[in-house]
This record gives C-alpha cells, sequence and structure tokens, in this order.
C-alpha cells in the first residue's frame, strides 16, 4: 500500500506570533512546512529547526510579503522544495503606533496597505493559480487571518489596521465563492487580543494584559489557541466549510 504523501503548508509571516504557532501545530499534524519571515532570519530558522529536530519538514524563506517578486520567488520556492501546495495561510500583517487618522503620514498608510491588504491579495493569487484544479491543480485550503479589528474599527489607534482587515474578510468571502468550483476552499480567522510581541511593534508591549477586563472570558488569548482554528479550518474536517470567518475573540 501507498503511503499517503504529506501535504504541504505555506505560512507567511511565520517566524513569531499566530504565525509560528501555525507552523508548529501544523508540523505536529503532518504538514510539510514553508516558513515565511520578512527580516527575522533567527527566529525563522530556530523554528524550522525545532520542527525538524522532532521529526518533522520545514524550510524558511524570506520574502517581503509588498514586494510583488518576493511573493512569487517564495511561491516558487515552495514549487521546488515541496511540488506542489496543499494549504496557505495569508498570515502576514503589520501595525504601528496608536494615532488617530488626522496624524497618519502617508508612508505609514500606503506601507499598511502595502503589506496587510496588496500583500495578501498577491499571495492568495499566487496560492490559487497553483491550486486551481481549472490550471492544473489538485485544490487546495486557504486561512486568511484577519481580526476583530475589522468589526470594531480600531478608533483612536489603529483605524488603518482595522481598515486593511475589513477589507481581508470581503476577500475572504469573495474569493470563497470565486473558486469554490475549483477545489480550493477559503476561510479566515478573526483573532481578538491576543498575547504576541505584534503589541510591542505597536509601542504597546503590554496592551493584551492591560484590555483583558474588556474581553468577555477576562483573559487575552494564546497564539496556540488561534493556530486550532487555523488548523480546523485547513483540515478535512472543514470540507464543507468555505467563505466562514471564525471569530477566536474570547467572546468580544
Amino acid at each position: 500500500m501507498m503511503a499517503k504523501p504529506q501535504r504541504s503548508l505555506l505560512v507567511t509571516g511565520g517566524s513569531r506570533g499566530i504565525g509560528a504557532a501555525v507552523c508548529q501545530l501544523a508540523a505536529e499534524r503532518g504538514y510539510a512546512v514553508a516558513i515565511n519571515y520578512a527580516t527575522n532570519k533567527e527566529a525563522a530558522e530556530s523554528l524550522a529547526g525545532e520542527i525538524t529536530e522532532k521529526g518533522g519538514r520545514a524550510i524558511t524563506i524570506q520574502g517581503d510579503v509588498a514586494v510583488e517578486s518576493d511573493v512569487v520567488s517564495m511561491f516558487e520556492t515552495v514549487d521546488r522544495e515541496f511540488g506542489c501546495l496543499d494549504g496557505f495561510v495569508n498570515n502576514a500583517g503589520i501595525v504601528d503606533e496608536g494615532m488617530q487618522i488626522a496624524d497618519m503620514s502617508i508612508e505609514r498608510l500606503e506601507r499598511m496597505i502595502g503589506v496587510n491588504l496588496t500583500g495578501a491579495i498577491v499571495c492568495v493569487r499566487e496560492a490559487v493559480r497553483r491550486m486551481s484544479t481549472k490550471r492544473g491543480g489538485q485544490g487546495g485550503s486557504i486561512v486568511n487571518v484577519s481580526s476583530v479589528a475589522a468589526v470594531l474599527g480600531g478608533p483612536g489607534q489603529y483605524v488603518d489596521y482595522a481598515a486593511t482587515k475589513g477589507a481581508i474578510d470581503t476577500l475572504t468571502i469573495g474569493l470563497a465563492r470565486e473558486v469554490a468550483e475549483e477545489n480550493i476552499r477559503v476561510n479566515g480567522v478573526r483573532p481578538g487580543i491576543i498575547d504576541t510581541e505584534i503589541h510591542a511593534s505597536g509601542g504597546q508591549p503590554d496592551r493584551a494584559a492591560q484590555l483583558s477586563h474588556l474581553i468577555p472570558v477576562k483573559r487575552p488569548g494564546t497564539a496556540q489557541e488561534v493556530a486550532e482554528a487555523v488548523l480546523y479550518l485547513l483540515s478535512d474536517e472543514a470540507s464543507y466549510s468555505t467563505g466562514a470567518i471564525l471569530d477566536v475573540t474570547g467572546g468580544r
């Protein structure tokens, strides 16, 4: 009896936080994992080393999702290393210092949109080109990582970030319907306040703990809890789910 081929997964922004948790859990569940990172090579290689030490398969791929040539090269590396792409997690994203729209520079807005939205769309374009049965692929599963900010709006701090995540929700719904007949499922997860280092990059390292009182369950979530939701949506257990957005928010 032939062994079942190993499924492959590409995760953007996979070196830290939610992305790293997804990579670790996916490897534990038998995926060969491609870990994309923009600048933190050390973290990506450390994570890949942990996975391989446990008997899994992982590679690292540097690339800025806001740069089209980097995205194309990233997917071509997956083609060479894994032969096909079964799953894609559109996770790379940035925040910036909390401020009102009136104080935001065009440079900030262009970078926010370039990474969180334009980059995400280019990434799913490349994933669909490989997965689509109409283009010679064997199908696949895409999970877009959104944010509860898409619903709450991020007033006073992150309206630009929230706007990009609202667009990710729309992308998830529209793309799911567009490629449903091509054996591609597209779903999303909408994390709430999750205790990861992304808050530090926005200048508020203690933000998750400080906002715990606003969450019905009275604690921030963990990257592992989001990863569990992502892996469910990637799996065959979610075979009849497409265009769905799963809240992982502690009730917020």
